[in-house]
């Protein structure tokens, strides 16, 4: 049969003798399903793919690296077999629960993670917790390979006084963004966002322009994209005006990305402030060092002319040489803001060491800013898991190119990770994207190479994959949701969307979430 869409012939599937082993394994009647022999009809390309002859991968985490590495797989290795396991029942990860809501233009990846999920070789099993639920004891027998692709759920820590209390009105930024984009553990988080005019944020990353960005944007516009409604109410009703960017290096050490710092230039009616003083000290002192460097060049360039925008009811500051050393709380003398963060106290540092590598230290100064709301953003780490090495200073797992390593850096058979557990969280989704595929590559290398791979074949069978796993899941209780589930979940809100005239309405309860498939 030919396809038009590939330009390629195509062998209808037909069972074969590759078949029997199957046949002979002890459930194998009861898992050699239509489901399996309809994937093989479907297939984009010449084969006569079986069980037998095809590679079973697992990916946990169902973001960027995880599709990007899944759709080189396919791709690039057409005899594999796919299975993503995510813990919630909605896939795609910081694509849908980080990137910010005015930026619908980075979504679009979900389109072509959309085409990797439609493709008959792959499968989604969503609502099933990695580490709890399921293990990676679970997986071995039944993948040739895993891929954990979790990415980063935890916050480093500022390692300052008081911040293990249980102070009212300090987040991470992490949780806040979570929490305006729908992500279910952070659905009751209720920042108040009316006791002050003002807010401070800890860092200078894209996250903590992103969180000084929503809260300065006209609501109208807000409305607009896909934030969620209760957010929005939230932010209606904000005082906030006022917003401070505080970082303990100079201008130079800032993590920002152009695009971004520059949007925020542009932000209406909101005007910039800074230390204009040391901002053309220091890239007058470094000049060689940018005109080396060009996005550093042109990110000073937009640093340095937007210290011209005095104008506007909002404002936004970049403060430069500090570092927190203790969150202040309100006193119990006004008992309704009691724990209620009232100040923060920092150290003024100064620079020293060579122009590329410049460190603070303190000058033996205090400052105290007071403030009623704050916001950590100093960056994410991954958490270990059971069976995997794990190195907790940087947080990531060893791995060389993807390929996991154990404590004598030899290489764990079979074991592979891929985006911010293996090389840290940082980069944007481009570089999630060339890092996933690193990964796939390796991974077809070692096939093609005949490396070990997990535990060999039992009595001839081949691996089941999902078609093993999923029953055993079913069996402890837990509910699993496939890709055209969350298709009906997401038509839902579309539909709750148009009614508001935004794009979606984002569902942040998963009970919700299961009530949808029940009706």
């Amino acid at each position: 049969m030919y396809n038009p869409i590939t330009s390629r012939r195509i062998n209808i599937f037909k069972p074969s003798f590759k078949f029997w082993p199957l046949l002979n394994c002890e459930y194998g009647k009861n898992i050699i399903s239509k489901n399996l022999l309809l994937k093989a009809h479907k297939l984009p390309y010449s084969t006569n793919l079986t069980s037998a002859s095809s590679f079973r991968l697992a990916i946990i985490g169902s973001g960027p690296a995880g599709f990007y590495t899944a759709y080189h797989m396919l791709k690039e290795h057409p005899s594999s077999l796919v299975d993503m396991y995510e813990a919630l029942p909605m896939p795609f990860g910081l694509v849908r629960y980080g990137v910010a809501p005015d930026h619908p233009e980075v979504k679009n990846v979900q389109n072509r993670f959309d085409e990797v999920a439609r493709d008959a070789r792959f499968t989604f099993i969503g609502n099933v917790k990695f580490s709890k639920e399921l293990k990676i004891s679970d997986l071995k027998s039944h993948y040739d390979a895993i891929v954990l692709s979790y990415g980063a759920s935890q916050d480093k820590r500022l390692n300052i006084k008081n911040e293990d209390d249980s102070i009212r009105n300090v987040f991470s930024a992490r949780t806040f963004v979570g929490w305006y984009n729908g992500l279910p553990q952070y659905r009751d988080l209720q920042p108040d966002l009316t006791c002050s005019d003002s807010a401070i944020i800890i860092g200078h990353g894209n996250v903590a322009l992103d969180v000084a960005r929503i809260l300065l944007t006209d609501i109208d516009e807000l409305s607009k994209t896909d934030i969620t409604e209760y957010a929005l109410e939230y932010l209606r009703k904000s005082r906030i005006r006022n917003v401070t960017l505080i970082g303990r290096r100079g201008p130079l050490q800032v993590s920002f990305t152009a695009k971004e710092l520059r949007e925020m230039m542009h932000l209406p009616n909101t005007r910039f402030h800074t230390d204009t003083e040391l901002v053309k000290t220091e890239l007058s002192a470094n000049a060689e060092l940018i005109s080396q460097n060009r996005p550093l060049k042109r990110l000073m360039q937009i640093l340095e002319n937007g210290t011209s925008k005095t104008v506007g009811e909002k404002s936004w500051s970049l403060k430069f040489l500090r570092s927190p050393v203790e969150f202040i709380t309100r006193d119990s003398s006004d008992p309704p803001q009691t724990n209620f963060i009232k100040a923060v106290k920092f150290h003024i540092n100064k620079l020293e060491g060579p122009p590329d590598n410049r460190i603070a230290v303190s000058t033996g100064v205090i400052e105290e800013i007071e403030t009623s709301l704050v916001f950590k953003s100093v960056g994410y780490k991954s958490t270990p898991v059971e069976g995997l090495p794990f190195d907790e200073k940087k947080g990531l797992v060893p791995n060389v190119k993807g390929k996991v390593l154990d404590k004598n850096d030899n290489e764990f058979p079979g074991l592979y990770v891929s985006g911010w557990l293996k090389r840290g969280p940082q980069g944007v989704i481009a570089t999630t994207m060339y890092d996933a595929f690193e990964t796939a590559e390796i991974i077809i290398s070692d096939i093609q190479q005949n490396k070990p791979m997990l535990s060999d074949t039992i009595d001839n069978c081949p691996k089941m994959g999902a078609e093993a796993v999923i029953p055993i899941l079913h069996e402890r209780g837990i509910r699993t949701v496939s890709y055209d589930d969350w298709k009906k979940i997401e038509e839902k809100e579309f539909e709750v969307g148009r009614r508001k005239r935004k794009p979606r309405e984002k569902y942040s309860r998963v009970e919700e979430v299961l009530g949808i498939l029940d009706k």
